[in-house]
């Protein structure tokens, strides 16, 4: 079974993390976010990937390849020039033959596609869209179902007075290739604004699928620091390290020094060394081949691969960008580092 990647997007509100990377391969716990969605498809049965790229597309390229490296088939479809959701569908039309999966590649969620794909067969949907609670909908596309859970009407980024539903479009979708006709060739279209609801005046079964008890846009570098304070409370689950029950993980060839502090819940990737008097966590994740030296704090942070920070620096609510060097005695709070 095949899936699709929308991964084309500028990452604008993700910057400065995204100056030199496209958002879909910021790290989390240090993997980037496309390859973790990706690795979760491949335990359900996904062998075959289309990504739809625009942005810093060689990234993406050079890291996965052709995808034999994660036992995946990979194809890429790359956009000159941004053409929106449903432009980008539409322009991997070739791709699909069958009942494929769509995901914006900025998600992280709890979302079990082969049962979204059980409920897709049951409802006989054209299309079935993810959905999930939030408090404010009004940044969101807010969709309304009736009580068989078909979809009757979508709201994009209503306005407070417009909000009948806390149910908003998830950004995973099942589709059946015959839709793709709808869609209009080489030019910008939304599949949200356009052409879901072109769909449903068309007669389409669009089914609402509402399984999903964890999700975060990883939009903004405050929910960028807030899905590893997720993971490390073990609100979201990754496959590697159940936080619930171990509050200090670390990878190989880990060099911490016998007066340093480290309170959990503190991740630590390959090659970490931990100086003299240093104090990390809790709530702190460090990527690989990272140095922090002596006396320095690190708490509520996210420090990425190759980064040293020097001896008596603090990092406080902090992103650190890789291949970054943080002076000595530097203090940072609430903000990223590059």
């Amino acid at each position: 079974m095949k899936a699709l990647f929308l991964a084309g997007g500028r990452g604008t509100r993700l910057k400065p993390l995204t100056d030199r990377l496209p958002k879909p391969m910021v790290p989390i716990m240090g993997k980037p976010l496309l390859e973790r969605n990706m690795l979760k498809l491949k335990d359900c049965g996904i062998d075959e990937i289309v990504l739809s790229t625009c942005y810093k597309p060689q990234s993406i390229e050079e890291y996965f390849g052709d995808g034999s490296r994660h036992g995946l088939k990979m194809h890429y479809a790359s956009e000159d020039i941004p053409l929106g959701t449903g432009g980008a569908i539409k322009n991997t039309e070739s791709f699909f033959e069958d009942t494929f999966l769509i995901f914006n590649s900025d998600i992280l969620s709890d979302i079990d596609y082969r049962e979204m794909l059980r409920f897709h067969k049951t409802k006989s949907a054209a299309v079935t869209i993810a959905v999930t609670s939030v408090d404010n909908p009004s940044m969101y596309g807010v969709i309304e179902y009736d009580q068989q859970g078909y979809a009757v009407s979508f709201k994009e980024k209503p306005q407070p007075q417009e909000i009948t539903s806390n149910c908003i479009n998830a950004g995973v979708y099942v589709f059946e290739p015959e839709v793709l006709k709808e869609i209009p060739s080489g030019t910008v279209v939304s599949v949200e604004r356009e052409v879901f609801p072109m769909l449903l005046h068309k007669g389409y079964k669009i089914a609402v699928y509402k399984g999903c008890s964890y999700w975060m846009d990883i939009g903004t570098p405050e929910k960028y620091l807030q899905v590893h304070t997720d993971i490390l409370a073990g609100k979201c689950k990754i496959p590697e390290i159940d936080f619930s029950s171990q509050g200090v993980y670390h990878g190989q060839n880990a060099s911490i020094h016998g007066t340093a502090k480290v309170l959990g819940p503190v991740y630590m990737g390959d090659n970490v060394e931990i100086g003299a008097y240093a104090s990390i966590g809790p709530g702190t994740v460090i990527g690989s081949n990272t140095r922090i030296d002596m006396g320095s704090r690190v708490v509520g942070s996210v420090v990425w691969d190759n980064v040293t920070v020097g001896s008596g620096a603090a990092l406080y609510n902090t992103i650190v960008v890789s291949d970054c060097h943080v002076e000595k005695n530097d203090t940072y709070y609430n903000t990223v580092a590059i």
